[in-house]
């Protein structure tokens, strides 16, 4: 047993004695692909090895080899070894197939099993949606029958080898059972729980526990780490905390949702009460043809699931998905904060549950540009050297890096929690300047309750916003590649500062807070704070 183990573990090294990377590192294993990949790439770099002796002897004249080097290391294959690695894949995951098969079942039976027209309720706040009752009830209906049938057809065409695009109209088919309930308004819990959970394992077996269909056809054996990077971003590590964060957002964004679909009768809130109903049956939240806390359980949903997706390579194995990634985080994210943080200001109520779904997200930025940016710079990269940008950007690619990646392995978390928990916040540093700003930030924003000032008033309204972005700039600079977003800062501290000075109704203690706070603001966004990573051309945006 010791011997084989030890065997095993020698296949997981390549043929300089360290350890391959692989994709079986993306925590679902593909053992045997693998194994026959390294096999044939040794076999490759040996048989290199005896060409290079016989030159040296001079047996021939010349013959063309790969070096294990830079865009070598892929080792070109056969079609026909590819073809063999991928019917062993297939047939170790078969069972995720039959899954399939076995959940459309489920899905296109539900609506006769729990008859959607019992139980059920109608949107909170007495708001009125785009459809009448019984069009919801026919639409979750027919839209769980469809998608049944669909999955047990294409689950059924995904027994055979090589039809990626079978597993692709599944993995749709598991992205549309999770945005049907929310936007057919589901007149049911059961119907709304069966749909998101059976969409998000869907998913799951579809594209993250077998892996992105037929990968293997065209996948590239590389480095871990990007040129010039003292680490790599899209390590298990640096990973785990994103999908922790995406989790927990999906758990608080579902229970808003649920009171916004009807089906439960109020919201808890620890500080604010009943203002958190107010924000949610406000006409800032009904300004949407769909639960908005329904949207932001989607995005986190997709979040979630997207973080166990791929090897700690596709940063240039899965540039598509990297880009996905980072929109729903960023760009989407930033939206989503600003409109909670707005909720004061337009609304004149806050909800404890909306500024924890925002809070949680506040941190994934700085967590997840690291990752876009190594994925831009690899693309910026092959598109120079020639290749096509949309073959790239789909189907990824090598490149050359001797680069290493000191981050412990994540099996090592129960061990070594402190060393692993450190790795998977490399890139993000906490000089000691956005730390204290981020403090008066929550103090520019408490300032106004603190000297009395009725939460709806206009002067009240420049702390809670302006502090609260504060908030939010700071936190998101601490990621060194957004160290230089500090500055806005500056703006942001001077507008405090100055602007209540020409509102009435503002408190001479209250102005006089401003003018300090604001102004220790904008200085500390002065100094730049240390920076602890290296992110090759990126390194001269860092200032």
């Amino acid at each position: 047993m010791k011997n084989s183990e030890e065997d095993e573990h020698k296949d997981n090294k390549d043929s300089n004695g360290k350890h391959s990377s692989s994709m079986g590192m993306r925590g679902v294993t593909r053992p045997m692909a693998e194994k026959e990949l390294r096999q044939h790439n040794k076999k490759m770099h040996k048989d290199g090895q005896e060409k290079q002796d016989q030159h040296k002897r001079g047996d021939y004249q010349h013959e063309s080899h790969q070096h294990e080097k830079g865009e070598g290391k892929s080792m070109k294959m056969s079609d026909e070894m590819r073809e063999k690695m991928l019917h062993m894949h297939h047939m170790q995951t078969l069972w995720v197939y039959w899954m399939i098969i076995i959940l459309g079942a489920w899905v296109l039976l539900s609506p006769l099993t729990f008859d959607y027209s019992i139980g059920t309720v109608e949107p909170s706040g007495g708001r009125s949606v785009w459809l009448s009752l019984d069009q919801r009830i026919a639409f979750m209906k027919w839209s769980d029958i469809i998608s049944g049938g669909l999955l047990i057809f294409f689950g059924w065409r995904g027994l055979t080898p090589n039809r990626p695009v079978s597993l692709w109209v599944c993995c749709f088919i598991g992205i549309w059972l999770t945005m049907a309930p929310i936007i057919f308004w589901s007149p049911t819990a059961v119907a709304y729980l069966n749909d998101t959970m059976v969409g998000a394992l869907i998913i799951g077996l579809t594209i993250l526990i077998p892996g992105m269909p037929n990968m293997i056809m065209y996948m590239k054996m590389g480095p871990d780490t990007p040129p010039g990077w003292s680490y790599n971003p899209s390590s298990w590590p640096q990973r785990w905390i994103m999908m922790v964060l995406g989790f927990v957002g999906w758990l608080v964004s579902r229970y808003l949702t649920a009171f916004q679909l009807g089906y439960i009768d109020s919201v808890w809130d620890p500080f604010f009460g009943q203002q958190s109903e107010q924000v949610l049956n406000s006409a800032m939240s009904h300004s949407l043809p769909i639960s908005d806390a329904g949207l932001g359980a989607m995005a986190y949903t997709f979040e979630f699931l997207m973080g166990w997706m791929g090897a700690p390579t596709r940063w240039r194995t899965m540039p598509w998905m990297v880009a996905v990634f980072g929109i729903l985080v960023i760009p989407l994210g930033l939206v989503h904060i600003f409109l909670v943080i707005s909720q004061p200001v337009i609304v004149g109520a806050w909800c404890t549950f909306c500024i924890l779904a925002a809070a949680i997200m506040i941190p994934m930025i700085p967590l997840e540009v690291d990752e876009v940016v190594a994925m831009g710079q690899f693309m910026k990269r092959k598109v120079n050297q020639g290749k096509s940008f949309w073959k790239v950007f789909w189907k990824g690619g090598n490149i050359e890096s001797d680069s290493k990646d000191e981050a412990p392995e994540m099996m090592k978390f129960p061990q070594k929690p402190g060393p692993v928990y450190s790795a998977s916040i490399w890139g993000v540093s906490f000089p000691w300047t956005l730390s204290v700003a981020t403090l008066l930030g929550m103090a520019l924003v408490a300032a106004p309750g603190i000297f009395g000032v009725g939460i709806q008033e206009t002067v009240a309204d420049v702390f809670h916003l302006s502090g609260s972005l504060i908030v939010v700039v700071s936190v998101i600079s601490m990621g060194e590649p957004l160290r230089i977003c500090r500055y806005l800062n500056i703006l942001l501290g001077l507008i405090v500062a100055v602007a209540p000075w020409f509102l009435s109704n503002s408190p001479m203690g209250l102005s006089i807070t401003g003018v300090v706070l604001g102004l220790a603001v904008a200085a500390l966004a002065l100094p730049l704070g240390p920076k602890t990573q290296n992110y090759a051309g990126w390194d001269e945006y860092i200032k």
